[in-house]
């Protein structure tokens, strides 16, 4: 098996979405016989320095970047490629991969193409979402600026100089067709879980039922939950909005908002100003081990976002999740949604950006009880189908042994 050197914005033990599928993919492919690493750049430092060492993570090893990200737009960004190349180079010299597995955004990219240009070692880029359009979605970029056309631009770049590209949807594997890339350089390798760690869903935690000011019994009022990051393209103001027509039809019903982000003081003050108040529960951020308690306390799973490039190219990893764990699941439809949940199948899709829709297709979800464990077993059988990384790993290998391929056969001798 080959050894593949993963270089990455962020790692453990940093908690995102992005470290969570970076671990995911690891341990799979560990399980699967590879040898793997991976390599951060100077943004994983968080503000204080590393001495570029090599730290281990739920049994992984990382690599880290030496330095601080700083200074001036585009200088900053130039500084941070070369320290991530000469650091990848370090890396090359010590441990020798056959296979160089760069993760978006384009940094990344960039300091992993110069370095496999250098050695003559392959590249396989996976991009999780065109950065542009996540700073666009989350607040700190905007559509037609020069940083979103400068990104696109780097973006393109990195893919025309990769051995072979990965996507984690068929929305951004379209995309990059339509501009013009080659339908075979692009496999799709989807967003997935651990199955192993999501067994049987935990027993209804009463005590924090109770903390909460539910009602701690099992024939208590129902609870739509949502669990992630406060952003405004995750639609939670919608969610918000759509409860005092949803406690009309279920008047113990309860929404518990599990996370935090930049929205969250608008949130508050939405939720606080709202006739459906007493019926909202904001428990801010929690510790990644203590999600589940949450999670056993919610009947309905919400992902309310709302439609933009984003959440139309890009699937999301938390709906898996949840069907996993055998939660019920609706959802706004948008494309990153109809890629995962089969509308009335394994999940409710309801129109986004529409707050009266929202109400109306919770309430009936809400009065349809009996068919939820039909849903539960049609997700958790989609799950295990489509999104199991002990069965997405397969995909990887195809990946590396294409591109090994064909490294061999152009250095071999006429």
């Amino acid at each position: 098996m080959p050894r593949i050197l993963h270089v990455l914005d962020h790692s453990l033990p940093l908690h995102s979405g992005y470290t969570f599928r970076t671990r995911a993919i690891m341990k799979a492919q560990e399980a699967d016989g590879h040898e793997e690493r991976g390599i951060t750049g100077q943004r994983q430092s968080s503000g204080s320095a590393t001495d570029g060492g090599a730290e281990e993570h739920a049994g992984l090893r990382f690599y880290r970047t030496p330095g601080i990200a700083r200074g001036r737009a585009g200088w900053r960004e130039w500084r941070e490629i070369e320290a991530l190349a000469a650091a990848i180079g370090r890396a090359c010299d010590e441990w020798r991969p056959d296979v160089l597995h760069a993760h978006s955004p384009a940094l990344c990219g960039l300091a992993a193409a110069k370095v496999a240009k250098a050695r003559g070692i392959p590249l396989v880029y996976e991009i999780r979402a065109f950065w542009e359009d996540a700073a666009s979605g989350n607040g700190t970029g905007g559509d037609g600026t020069i940083k979103y056309w400068l990104t696109r631009r780097l973006e393109n770049h990195v893919v025309a100089q990769a051995d072979a590209v990965v996507t984690i949807c068929k929305g951004l594997r379209d995309d990059l067709v339509a501009r013009g890339f080659d339908a075979g350089l692009v496999s799709i390798v989807p967003n997935g879980v651990d199955l192993e760690l999501f067994g049987e869903p935990l027993a209804r935690d009463l005590a924090l039922a109770r903390e909460l000011g539910f009602d701690a019994s099992h024939e208590g009022g129902p609870v739509i939950g949502f669990v992630g990051s406060f952003y405004p393209y995750e639609g939670i103001d919608d969610l918000i909005a759509a409860m005092p027509a949803i406690v009309v039809a279920h008047p113990a019903a309860k929404l518990l908002l599990v996370g935090g982000g930049p929205c969250e003081a608008a949130l508050r003050a939405q939720a606080e100003a709202s006739s459906a108040a007493h019926a909202i529960r904001f428990v801010g951020r929690v510790p990644h081990e203590e999600v589940d308690r949450y999670y056993s306390l919610i009947d309905v799973v919400a992902y309310p976002r709302k439609t933009m490039r984003l959440t139309e190219l890009v699937t999301p990893l938390k709906p898996l999740e949840a069907m996993a764990q055998g939660k019920i699941v609706a959802a706004s439809d948008v494309g990153g949604h109809r890629e995962l949940i089969a509308d009335g199948i394994t999940g409710t899709l309801f129109v986004p950006d529409d707050p009266v829709d929202l109400a109306r297709a919770l309430a009936m979800l809400l009065y349809r009880r009996r068919e939820w464990d039909h849903q539960r077993i049609a997700s958790r059988r989609a799950v295990e189908r489509d999104h199991d990384w002990a069965r997405n790993v397969q995909r990887y290998r195809d990946v590396y042994q294409r591109v090994l391929g064909r490294m061999g056969s152009e250095t071999a001798p006429a």
